[in-house]
């Protein structure tokens, strides 16, 4: 019997979660390359999935597309279970492994035509998408050969291969990984432009790339989840804005001003910034005017600084990789 979808159909009930993973873990051999992940994507969001080399990201993403069995636990995408409904999955997802496979002696036209094609979509319905997604991977009017494309030409197009089908979750494999500073560029700005429109599950060990274009995240080390949680509330549960930058005509004189301030923990010199670790931001950031000028002291610089993902990274972590 073809499962069905677990959300129930009842008026007014919540929709599944994108992603739901419980208890998942795959091994090869004696080698446990996943070991009890949990994991809940929303739908809707551009998540990241994190993890140093090796972390068992692309473990994952292969059981989510149905292209390895779990060892034990279950993962569903939108309701359907991956290991007993594959045909109601993989009409819901789009892939882009790490390195996608193309006909080089295709356009992009041609070959988002042929992929549309297989996905069985009406021609009037597969003439609009493909423009759309030529658009949208800035290809529109390009007539040379994929064999002829740059490496981010290439990831572009794939993120468009992957969407032909108008997927509600958008499975990607280190997009960036083998990017160029503008090739990476373009390929994030598309990757931001989904949101709203579908789900993106984007694994990398990339830190800068998450940071810049998803809004949860989930840190993998060693085949487990070591957190999951929004970036915002993930930066304010590891130390948040508690640390202002301070730029002063006189750092010394700052530093022994410093010691006697009720909120002061810390600090450190950067260059001719001054970043002041604080038990409460709020409070220093009144207190340290007053502090500068009766040290008779210039101020030439005043702002909180955030806690980064990599920092939040390291801690959880470490430094092994």
């Amino acid at each position: 019997m073809t499962e069905t979808a677990s959300a129930t159909t009842v008026h007014g009930a919540p929709s599944p979660p994108a992603i739901e993973i419980r208890g998942l873990s795959k091994l090869y051999g004696a080698q446990r390359a996943l070991d009890g992940v949990d994991l809940t994507v929303a739908e809707g969001s551009i998540f990241g999935f994190l993890g140093p080399n090796g972390a068992g990201k692309t473990t994952t993403l292969r059981i989510l597309t149905g292209l390895a069995r779990p060892s034990a636990g279950q993962a569903r995408i939108l309701g359907y279970d991956v290991s007993t409904a594959a045909h109601q999955v993989r009409s819901l997802i789009g892939f882009l492994p790490d390195v996608p496979g193309f006909y080089n002696w295709m356009t992009a036209a041609e070959l988002l035509r042929f992929s549309g094609e297989l996905f069985g979509l009406s021609a009037p319905v597969l003439a609009e998408r493909v423009e759309a997604l030529l658009d949208l991977a800035g290809l529109r009017g390009v007539t040379t050969k994929i064999g002829g494309y740059s490496r981010g030409m290439r990831q572009r197009l794939g993120v468009a291969q992957a969407l032909i089908n108008a997927p509600r979750l958008l499975l990607l494999d280190e997009p960036t990984s083998a990017l160029d500073p503008l090739g990476r560029r373009e390929l994030l700005e598309m990757i931001a432009s989904l949101a709203g429109r579908t789900t993106v599950f984007f694994s990398t060990h990339i830190l800068a790339d998450v940071e810049r274009v998803c809004d949860s995240v989930a840190i993998l080390d060693r085949g487990r989840v070591v957190v999951q949680a929004a970036i915002d509330q993930l930066k304010q549960r590891h130390g948040g804005a508690h640390r202002l930058v301070v730029e002063v005509d006189d750092t010394a004189r700052l530093a022994r001003a410093l010691a006697v301030a009720p909120w002061y923990v810390g600090h450190r010199q950067e260059g001719r910034d001054v970043v002041i670790e604080v038990t409460d931001v709020d409070q220093a950031a009144l207190g340290l005017p007053g502090l500068i000028a009766t040290n008779g002291l210039a101020l030439r610089r005043l702002e909180p600084q955030e806690v980064s993902l990599e920092e939040v990274f390291v801690d959880l972590v470490g430094g092994e990789q």
